[in-house]
């Protein structure tokens, strides 16, 4: 074999050495998570156990700044947040209902979630609780609305309704989580 044909593969067999090691050091891609994920946590953030509040901060992040929270604050009536406001009204509420020495609850019944490109709509049946409390946990739909920025998913929108009979839920809607 000539001396030329041999340097020809020693630096063949170096370079596909060499990309084989690049390939395995290199750092992973962040895994994106769902924008389902991001709804989850939220859910979890504003759940805590007597004593505690949520990390107002860790909340604030899942959403973009000029978010918008619209939520039934009455019978007959909603009320439009900032995500600064949303924050403050929650701490609010914390204080009002003393719910600092009891712990507040937020369970997902059922969620669907619909992602398509940078976009994401997310439906929530969820039973909001104080435990301790002699009183049924209160069922609510939130519809959210996130985009997916610099390969993280944050919330845009909330959009918040209190079934009742007056306001039930649309036939066929539980449907949705099938």
């Amino acid at each position: 074999m000539r001396f030329h044909t041999k340097l020809k593969r020693l630096f063949i067999l170096i370079l596909l050495c060499s990309l084989q090691a690049n390939g395995q050091n290199a750092p992973e891609k962040k895994k994106l998570k769902p924008a389902e994920a991001v709804v989850r946590e939220l859910y979890k953030l504003v759940t805590f156990n007597a004593g505690q509040t949520p990390d107002w901060q860790l909340v604030k992040s899942l959403f973009i700044d000029d978010a918008v929270i619209v939520l039934r604050t009455s019978r007959t009536g909603h009320s439009v947040f900032s995500r600064e406001a949303f924050v403050h009204d929650f701490q609010d509420f914390i204080l009002r209902a003393r719910v600092d020495t009891t712990g507040f609850t937020e369970a997902i019944i059922p969620i669907k979630t619909f992602e398509t490109g940078d976009i994401a709509q997310s439906f929530v049946v969820y039973e909001a609780s104080i435990p301790g409390r002699n009183r049924a946990p209160q069922r609510g739909l939130d519809e959210f609305h996130l985009i997916r920025q610099d390969s993280t998913w944050r919330i845009v929108s909330i959009i918040n309704e209190i079934p009742t009979q007056a306001r039930p839920l649309p036939e066929g809607f539980t449907k949705l989580f099938e």
